[in-house]
């Protein structure tokens, strides 16, 4: 790139910005199995201009703009309330799930600190806790031990954890749900565990956190999961995936306000401007984040997010099916939220081979490492695309279960 002597006009601008998603996959096609959160173009309308609205203002001076302060704290009441938070419970609107769960980890480490004097602390997690804590624990100094789950339902292994506790662990997490199956560890063990111990148990909820609560409103099963199991101390729950706020929205949420005031609070004093106040990693904070999840929790009501949740579910049910009535595929069980894993049973299937194939037909995949297979996260926007999908699922299989049959008479080894 090369900085322009005069400046250009924004015609020019714009169409070098969307020439540059030329080899972009098509999120709005519904083909990218993650990275995106979409219901309509009305729910997108508001989100934009919610966000430009405060396109400007600072979160970080809440002094300066106190309508941040005040959308800031009815966005958390929303999510406490959501997620059964006790009265005196607090919250932190945070730039994403990562975040999130690095505010609870240096919590937790600063109460440990203080409440039990342990200087060279670890966190127990299950092996399928999200790759944040382990960053967070690197970037914090806490040892992150991982425990191998069951590996008949892909639930933490509780026993198996409280073997790995010692003197110096100071908290355990438990997922609703993790990530790799979409599975919820079971929380109420997990709560009864750290409350044994006494442990700090963080809840990362950033997947199901606004999902969840309305899927059991339309009768499924949901297993314990939120402050309403004993034993939770904090929990990360991402507004921008099933909260359908845009990029840049989670929460933080401690069982009490004592413990952020006492523990999460950056007070620093030691300069010549005085007092920097701060609950966040970040410094500056962009306004048009929370104006824009606080638009949209009030654009979609109860009602839209039980509509949203209704979408997701019947979607993941027919693609579950549809997915099952290929030959030498299955739907990998179990699977309790919005995400599911594709593998092959047929030994002879390369389940990589077909993943390959539907990348050159447009699809953006999710790999599943371990077993092999396809990982699909199911959001509204998959309701316009399952059928398409499942159509050239098939048709990849039966390309590369013929490119096999070739490959053999040809004397080829695969």
């Amino acid at each position: 790139m090369v900085l322009p002597a005069t400046g250009r006009a924004w015609e020019e601008i714009a169409a070098d910005l969307e020439a540059a998603k030329a080899k972009d996959f098509s999120w709005r096609g519904g083909r990218m199995a993650l990275y995106f959160y979409y219901l309509d173009d009305a729910l997108n309308d508001v989100q934009k201009k919610a966000y430009t609205s405060f396109w400007t203002e600072n979160n970080l001076g809440k002094r300066a703009f106190p309508s941040l302060a005040k959308l800031e704290t009815d966005v958390v009441e929303f999510g406490l309330k959501t997620v059964n938070a006790p009265d005196g419970a607090a919250g932190t609107f945070t730039s994403g799930g990562s975040e999130s769960i690095f505010l609870a980890l240096q919590t937790a480490r600063d109460w440990a600190r203080a409440e039990k004097g342990v200087r060279d602390p670890n966190f127990v997690v299950p092996r399928t806790a999200h790759p944040a804590f382990s960053r967070a624990g690197h970037a914090l100094g806490i040892e992150v031990r991982r425990v191998r789950t069951a590996r008949n339902d892909f639930k933490a292994d509780v026993a198996a954890m409280e073997a790995t506790l010692d003197s110096k662990t100071i908290g355990i997490v438990g997922s609703a749900p993790h990530y790799p199956f979409g599975v919820f560890d079971p929380i109420r063990e997990l709560g009864a565990l750290a409350q044994r111990r006494g442990l700090w148990l963080h809840v990362d909820a950033c997947v199901g956190g606004f999902l969840s609560p309305w899927v059991k409103k339309l009768g499924y099963a949901v297993p314990e999961w939120d402050f309403s199991v004993p034993g939770v101390t904090s929990m990360s729950a991402d507004l921008h995936k099933h909260g359908m706020a845009p990029k840049g929205a989670s929460l933080m949420m401690l069982r009490s306000d004592e413990l952020k005031q006492k523990y999460q609070t950056f007070d620093f004093r030691d300069w010549e401007r005085g007092q920097y106040l701060a609950y966040t990693m970040q410094g500056t904070r962009p306004g048009g984040a929370v104006a824009a999840a606080w638009s949209v929790i009030q654009y979609l009501g109860d009602s839209g997010y039980l509509e949203c949740a209704r979408i997701v579910m019947d979607t993941k049910k027919a693609l579950m099916d549809g997915v099952n009535a290929i030959p030498g595929l299955a739907a990998l069980e179990p699977s309790e939220l919005c995400i599911f894993v594709t593998r092959a049973t047929d030994p002879g299937l390369d389940i990589g081979a077909v993943s390959d194939a539907m990348v050159a037909r447009g699809w953006f995949i999710g790999r599943q490492a371990e077993p092999a297979g396809i990982h699909m996260h199911v959001n509204p926007i998959h309701r316009e695309s399952w059928r398409t999908y499942l159509e050239d699922l098939r048709a990849c299989v039966e390309q590369v279960r013929g490119a096999r049959t070739v490959g053999k008479e040809a004397g080829l080894t695969y």
